[in-house]
């Protein structure tokens, strides 16, 4: 068994048996060679990266990670459930390991700074290794308290393998590989880069603690969390595009939400937040 696990320079462990899912969705997206294309495989493939997307951003991150802003606790759940179809592990294990971060940033203590460790360790080495497999309960109480989260935490896996049996059902093969795995892989390495590259490319608006900066390529990537700067400055704001050229779709789409009332008491940034602005630049 030891031949199948990898240990790192930091002493990480990454089990390759553990591994394997990450490994055969990415493995499986070789299947387009062979079962030719369809535009209605890429639309879907598209629709599914930005609507799943949307949930990690507006709900992993901005709602259950920074309470941001306020909703019904049935939206609540929906947006956990559509956020846990990304394949990025459970609701609380997502948002405390991201308070966490937020609390260690860039520290020895910070679970992925590429900084200190390196852009694969930050990247996706982190999540495959053993250190951090537990939830941490602590940072997340007041999320833990909902027994709905706390068993969708556990079984993590059942959201995204309903959604790939679906698409299977409903288009067979070619649906599946472009729908669940194809979206997915895209998904995972998009949102992976604010961990990864948001520490090493862009500018800074903001003197924080931290090396976050702000990059309009990846706030375009990611609905908006590439003014990375911006929200570590203000991590409480539901905007991370903090001006008008800052494009943040996740914002636009949550003031949509707030006008129909499924969401509420979207926080923005201070004045004293957006002041500093002028003291820094």
């Amino acid at each position: 068994m030891a031949a199948a696990v990898i240990v790192l320079r930091n002493g990480a462990r990454i089990s390759l048996v553990r591994s394997l899912p990450f490994i055969l969705v990415h493995v499986a997206c070789l299947a387009a060679f062979f079962i030719g294309f369809r535009w209605s495989w890429l639309i879907v493939c598209l629709a599914l990266f930005h609507v799943r997307m949307f949930f990690v951003t507006a709900g992993y991150h901005r709602y259950f990670s920074h309470r941001s802003f306020k909703t019904s606790r049935v939206f609540q759940f929906i947006m956990a459930v559509l956020a846990t179809t990304s394949t990025q592990k459970g609701v609380l294990w997502w948002a405390a390991n991201h308070r966490h971060h937020h609390r260690y940033s860039d520290t020895q203590e910070d679970l992925h700074s590429p900084s200190l460790f390196g852009f694969w360790w930050s990247h996706v080495g982190w999540i495959l290794s053993d250190r951090y497999n537990a939830t941490q309960v602590d940072l997340i109480r007041d999320f833990y308290k909902y027994p709905e989260l706390r068993w969708l935490n556990r079984y993590h896996m059942v959201p995204p393998v309903i959604l790939a049996v679906a698409l299977f059902l409903i288009g067979g093969w070619g649906m599946l590989v472009w729908g669940f795995f194809i979206s997915t892989v895209i998904l995972w390495h998009s949102s992976f880069t604010i961990n990864s590259l948001s520490h090493l490319f862009g500018s800074r608006r903001y003197s924080t603690t931290d090396t976050s900066k702000n990059n309009l390529w990846l706030a375009l990537l990611t609905m908006g969390e590439g003014w990375h700067n911006n929200h570590h400055h203000y991590m409480a704001s539901a905007r991370q595009g903090f001006f008008w050229w800052e494009v943040d779709l996740t914002y636009y789409t949550l003031k949509v939400l707030s006008w129909c009332r499924i969401v509420w008491d979207l926080r923005q940034p201070s004045p004293a937040a957006l002041a500093a602005t002028e003291a820094s630049s």
